[in-house]
C-alpha cells in the first residue's frame, strides 16, 4: 500500500503551489497523510493551522486522522540524536562567524544546494575544548560530520520516479541537525516523522529533489526504511519564480473569496 503525506508549515496561508502539491500527493497513493511541520516557533501560528484544514477541505481532500504536529515530537527527535552521536558534533559558530571563515580562506567556497558549505571549524576542536565550552553555557548547534557518517553508511541510492539514483551524502556539508532552539532542524525532523507515520511514497516540490541524498543519508545511519521519491514540477507566478506565502493575493483563501472553485483552480494548475 503507498502512503503519502502532504507537510505544510503554518506559517502563512496556502497558495496555488500547496494546493497542487497537496491534491498530487493525494493522488499518488491509497493511504493519505496530512502533518503540520510547525517546529518555527516564531512564524508558526495556530490559526495558519486552522486555515490549512479548511483549505484543503474546501479542495476536497480527506486525510487520516490524528495529525500528526511536529510540535510535539521532540522527545523522538532527541532518541533520533542520541542514535547518531557518534556522527555528530557541537558547533559554535555564529552565521557571522561561518562568513568570516569562509572569507578568510582566500579560495573559492564549496557550495551546496543551500550556498556555501559550513568550512568545519568546529569539527576539528578536541573532546576537551567541546566540552569546556558546552560546561561554560555556551551556545551550539549539533551538526552531522558528512565525510564520517558517508563512510559508515557506504554506497546509497534512492528511488526517484522509478528511477534508481545514487546518493551523493556530501552534498549539503555538515548540516545542522539540532540548535538549542529546536530540537531538530529540517531534514533530521522530516526523516523520523516520515519512518514513524511509515510514509512510503514522498511527493513534494523539485526544489526538494537535493533534500533526498541528506536524508537517504540519515535514513540509512537511523536504520529506517527507504520511501521512493516523486519530486514533481513547481507552480510559478507570471514572472517565472515560485509562488510565496509573502504573495497574499494568490493565498487559496483569497482566490476561494473572488469567487474560485475547486474546479476553476485545477485548471489554473
Amino acid at each position: 500500500m503507498i502512503v503519502t503525506r502532504f507537510a505544510p508549515s503554518p506559517t502563512g496561508h496556502l497558495h496555488l503551489g500547496h494546493a497542487f502539491a497537496a491534491l498530487t500527493a493525494s493522488r499518488a497513493g491509497e493511504r493519505f497523510l496530512l502533518r503540520i511541520e510547525d517546529l518555527d516557533k516564531e512564524r508558526s501560528r495556530h490559526e495558519f493551522v486552522t486555515a490549512i484544514f479548511e483549505d484543503l477541505a474546501w479542495l476536497g481532500l480527506v486525510w487520516e486522522e490524528p495529525v500528526l504536529q511536529q510540535s510535539t515530537r521532540a522527545t523522538a527527535y532527541g532518541e533520533a540524536l542520541m542514535r547518531l552521536k557518534a556522527f555528530t558534533y557541537p558547533c559554535f559558530c555564529t552565521r557571522k562567524e561561518i562568513a568570516e571563515e569562509i572569507a578568510r580562506a582566500g579560495e573559492a567556497p564549496q557550495t551546496g544546494p543551500d550556498g556555501s558549505l559550513y568550512p568545519g571549524t568546529c569539527r576539528h576542536l578536541s573532546r576537551g575544548e567541546r566540552d569546556a565550552r558546552i560546561a561554560d553555557g555556551e551556545s551550539f548547534a549539533l551538526r552531522l560530520d558528512a565525510a564520517k557518517a558517508a563512510a559508515a553508511a557506504g554506497p546509497l541510492t534512492f528511488v526517484e520516479h522509478g528511477h534508481i539514483l545514487p546518493v551523493h551524502p556530501l552534498l549539503f556539508g555538515d548540516v545542522v541537525l539540532a540548535r538549542k532552539d529546536l530540537p531538530a532542524a529540517y531534514h533530521l525532523a522530516v526523516v523520523v516523522d516520515d519512518a514513524h507515520q511509515g510514509v512510503t511514497l514522498v511527493t513534494r516540490g523539485e526544489d526538494l529533489l537535493p533534500a533526498a541524498h541528506v536524508q537517504r543519508l540519515l535514513q540509512a545511519l537511523l536504520g529506517y526504511p527507504a520511501p521512493a521519491y516523486a519530486h514533481h514540477r513547481l507552480i510559478l507566478d507570471k514572472d517565472g519564480r515560485k509562488f510565496s506565502k509573502r504573495d497574499r493575493a494568490i493565498t487559496l483563501r483569497a482566490l476561494r473569496a473572488q469567487g474560485l472553485t475547486p474546479a476553476g483552480l485545477e485548471a489554473l494548475i
